[in-house]
């Protein structure tokens, strides 16, 4: 018996297949090997044609049946990961009426400043736990706004993982965890989030139906069956958005548990038991995959949009012809604090962290007399660093206990630098898995089938490739580096 799992990210679509009874994965994939395209017409958009994800989704699923012999017919369910805070809008004929506006798109941002306004920030807080931001209901409220001829037609809006659910089942539903990033879910009345729609004049009826996160969602059709070169009538069993569910992945259930990424965006995600907020809304908290009302569990969401898009650009303009680890080989030629130059990350949108502040990206103290293409190199890597840690100070001050995190061996935990420098900055411990947003997706199908009787045996023989121990003898100077790191992004908010 087999679990298939898919991760369907901005940049690439994977897929993991995985043995039930063991967890070991078989085969996994990826496509495209290069990162898909994210249009971007105009200053602060950010958009996707779900078409692509299918595409990509189906070249990967190939790839699953390329390099293992299973036949399909003995997958017993299937799970999904996506990119989160989207909007895809279909027409009733579940017809894409225009590109996705995906997570990094920043043109909402004032329609949600707006309605926090005037909704009130303290009962958005008390009913939302954030402020309706630049997510997905503000997004559809830009259209409303702006393409009142497209909006007309909307039948219902979904978010990615529930288009990818759609093709595949023909059915349109969401979950709990997916209205509350989307934010319209209200924890107070356990229910839509009416003070958002009524604001926004959203008809409650173009929301999804709700389905919980682990529960038999549908059924592969005959013609999704045939694209995929899966089994008619196969389970889907399982959504979540990409961080809770590589919180996920990586076991991370409980309160006071931390879970890491450092993909396109980097993230901290940290499980709660009490819904507490941040007064600024600067950190989200979201309905965590496991969270219900006798039990509930809020995953606490550091994001910095800017992480591996900054070290995939300075790959593609500054050291073009060099794979990652030979740039990590060149940073590390430069030393801690890199020798005065500083990048602050913010070249990928606006940021929750400073109060959806667009401030992009900028290089300072750049000395053409000193500094060279290592010293950039490592300066990226510090200034994702420093901007997590940043991000991690307004976690600590709502009280998350943060001793040690645990991360997926992949992406830029690949680096050496950024693994012990990210350590020695925040000063815990790093536990890194062999696991990743596939990997999660299956198992979360196979707890969402029945497979798995519980959360203990479905993540039997998960277990620690590595550990890194903050480095007492280098965290002085990266408590120099980062104060002067935050000088420089102090000082450029205090303009703003």
């Amino acid at each position: 018996m087999y679990l298939l799992g898919y991760d369907v990210g901005s940049s690439s679509i994977k897929a993991a297949l995985l043995e039930a009874s063991t967890g070991r994965v078989l085969a996994s994939a990826i496509s495209p090997k290069k990162e898909m395209a994210i249009d971007a017409p105009r200053l602060g958009w950010a958009q996707q044609h779900p078409q692509m994800w299918w595409d990509n989704l189906k070249i990967a699923t190939a790839g699953i049946f390329q390099t293992s012999a299973v036949n399909a017919a003995d997958i017993k369910a299937i799970g999904i990961s996506y990119q989160m805070h989207g909007l895809v809008i279909v027409d009733k004929n579940k017809n894409v009426l225009s590109p996705a506006i995906i997570w990094c798109d920043s043109r909402a941002v004032e329609i949600g400043n707006d309605a926090a306004q005037k909704i009130g920030m303290k009962k958005c807080l008390a009913h939302l736990l954030n402020s309706p931001g630049n997510f997905t209901a503000s997004k559809l409220k830009w259209v409303k706004d702006n393409e009142p001829h497209i909006y007309a037609k909307v039948h219902k809006a979904m978010l990615p993982g529930d288009y990818i659910a759609m093709r595949m089942t023909d059915r349109i539903a969401t979950t709990v965890s997916g209205l509350s990033e989307g934010i319209m879910w209200d924890f107070h009345s356990q229910r839509l989030a009416d003070i958002v729609l009524n604001h926004y004049g959203i008809d409650p009826a173009l929301i999804c139906d709700i389905v919980p996160t682990f529960s038999i969602q549908g059924q592969l059709t005959s013609a999704a069956a045939a694209e995929l070169g899966l089994k008619s009538g196969t389970v889907v069993a399982y959504r979540a958005g990409d961080q809770p569910n590589n919180a996920m992945s990586l076991n991370v259930l409980n309160p006071g548990e931390i879970a890491a990424t450092a993909g396109t965006s980097g993230v901290v995600y940290g499980i709660g038991a009490s819904a507490d907020y941040d007064l600024k809304s600067r950190v989200n908290i979201f309905a965590h995959v496991n969270y219900t009302r006798q039990t509930p569990r809020y995953g606490v969401l550091l994001c910095l949009n800017g992480t591996g898009i900054l070290n995939s650009w300075l790959k593609h303009n500054v050291a073009a012809g060099l794979d990652y680890p030979q740039m990590n080989e060149l940073a590390a030629k430069v030393p801690i604090g890199s020798d005065g130059l500083i990048i602050l990350p913010y070249g990928n949108g606006a940021e929750r962290t400073l109060e959806n502040r667009n401030l992009g990206a900028q290089i300072h103290n750049l000395n053409f007399n000193m500094h060279t293409r290592s010293h950039l190199l490592r300066a990226g890597q510090e200034g994702i660093i420093f901007a997590l840690s940043y991000g991690l100070e307004i976690m600590r001050g709502l009280g998350l206990n943060v001793n040690a995190i645990r991360a997926g061996n992949a992406n830029m935990f690949l680096s050496p630098i950024f693994a012990n420098a990210f350590a020695a900055v925040t000063q815990t411990k790093i536990e890194l898995y062999n696991t990743d947003g596939s990997q999660g997706a299956a198992r979360g199908a196979g707890i969402g089938a029945g497979v798995y009787k519980d959360f203990t045996q479905a993540f039997a023989g998960l277990k620690a490739t590595s550990f890194t121990e903050p480095d007492q003898a280098i965290i002085p100077a990266y408590t120099q580096a980062y104060q002067l790191w935050r000088a420089v992004l102090d000082a450029q908010l205090a303009k703003k």
